[in-house]
């Protein structure tokens, strides 16, 4: 039977508008021989309008409509952060250490210039993990995971809370339990408000406000950051909050779905949330050091270790999508072409007969706008049982000309590629 290599490059597409796109200017003779000896196409990751997060864009493109399974990323991000909560009487949401104005909440950097390390964050976070907040019998617990990025969860010993509250983080807003990348925000921390008319609401929304200010109070004061001014750097005074969910998603798990046994390999918490929730076999790689060829030769070697016992192995690789939120094209294109040369070409030389090789991306992140976008993201399929189309390039323009067209939403590709690489997905 035919298997599967579906690898996602987190945030690689850029604007159709910009002059030059990053995959236009990079150096990938890997990635363009996928394209050139394979089937592409395009795809609007959850629908035309709509610039999503990483969480729902990847239960998109694994082929679940997000708008029936999603149930906020607070509790995915719990999930691969290993914290766990009460479902249905605590609410999680995910957090960014953030650099403001103490007095103001002015929002001076949305990720401390990413310049927080994983030690100094999980300091921070034991600091304000389980402090009283004197509104409502109300606690917040908090982990801090990679870098900037954490967990919260906010519970009441007194009241039953709800999800159905807005974000503090002004660079996303909620469409009911979905967020999507504002194009334009104050930069302030904003008061949490609730998203429906209920008490279990009403009193979230109070509780989260009283430990947003609470955790300025303690985060300004605390050595950590101290230490940090003196060197230089911007202080992790806040934590921003968004997405709040208080149940972990439930959908017919992957190997069900597709009637295959299912890997996902990736490193940072969402997707590795997502990959537990919907019962893939998880394997979890360890962050990426300064050695971005010793990085890609084991994620390589996993693959093919995860290849040999599984039908269809999902690798998320991270490298791209950093750079563009920083605006920062020159590097998003040298991370590109690290994944070319360590990780894409070289598993094309030991590319099995049996397996099928698609690439790309869970959503856009170019550097021209540094957030995400709605613009659609290119794909290509490589398959020994497939008549290559006339593409030559795996670029956003290139791709969108395949014989696979533009994909009106991220959830019907998987179900498509394995009807045309020969393994017949269950139906839903």
């Amino acid at each position: 039977m035919v298997k599967l290599l579906y690898l996602v490059l987190d945030g690689v597409a850029d604007r159709l508008a910009d002059p030059a796109t990053t995959l236009e200017k990079a150096f990938k003779p890997g990635l363009d021989y996928v394209a050139s000896n394979g089937v592409c196409g395009a795809m609007y990751v959850i629908g035309k309008g709509v610039a999503p997060e990483s969480d729902s864009a990847v239960i998109s493109i694994l082929g679940y409509d997000p708008r029936d399974v999603y149930t906020g990323r607070g509790p995915i991000e719990a999930l691969g952060a290993g914290m766990v909560f009460k479902e249905g009487v605590e609410v999680a949401f995910r957090a960014n250490f953030a650099t403001v104005d103490a007095g103001t909440l002015r929002i001076l950097d949305r990720r401390v210039g990413r310049s927080l390390t994983s030690e100094e964050g999980r300091a921070l976070a034991r600091a304000i993990d389980g402090i009283d907040l004197g509104v409502h019998d109300g606690y917040a617990r908090v982990k801090a995971t990679v870098g900037h990025r954490a967990v919260v969860v906010i519970g009441s010993r007194r009241y039953r809370l709800s999800p159905m509250v807005s974000n503090s983080d002004p660079a996303y807003e909620r469409r009911g339990l979905i967020s999507v990348a504002s194009k334009l925000y104050r930069p302030y921390i904003r008061d949490v408000e609730p998203l429906e008319d209920s008490e279990e609401a009403r009193v979230t929304a109070e509780i989260v406000n009283a430990f947003i200010r609470k955790a300025v109070e303690v985060l300004s004061g605390h050595p950590v950051n101290a230490g940090r001014v003196g060197r230089g750097l911007p202080p992790a005074n806040a934590l921003l909050l968004r997405d709040a969910g208080t149940y972990i998603p439930r959908a017919k798990p992957l190997n069900s779905k597709y009637g295959a046994k299912f890997a996902l390999l990736a490193e940072m918490p969402v997707e590795l949330g997502i990959g537990r929730a919907f019962k893939a076999d998880v394997v979890e790689i360890p962050l990426p050091s300064d050695n971005p060829r010793e990085d890609y030769r084991l994620r390589l070697e996993k693959t093919l270790e995860a290849l040999g016992t599984h039908d269809i192995v999902y690798v998320h690789l991270k490298g791209p999508d950093e750079p563009g939120h920083d605006g920062d094209q020159e590097l998003k294109r040298r991370r590109v072409e690290e994944i070319d040369e360590y990780f894409v070409q070289p598993f094309l030389k030991l590319m099995p007969r049996d397996v099928a090789l698609l690439v790309t991306a869970d959503h856009a992140t170019p550097p021209s706008v540094r957030a995400h976008t709605d613009d659609p993201v290119p794909i290509a399929l490589l398959s020994r049982n497939l008549k290559p189309d006339p593409v030559g390039r795996f670029t956003e323009r290139d791709c969108a000309r395949g014989v696979l067209g533009v994909l009106e939403h991220g959830w019907v590709l998987l179900p498509k590629v394995l009807s045309l690489i020969g393994m017949k997905p269950k139906a839903r």
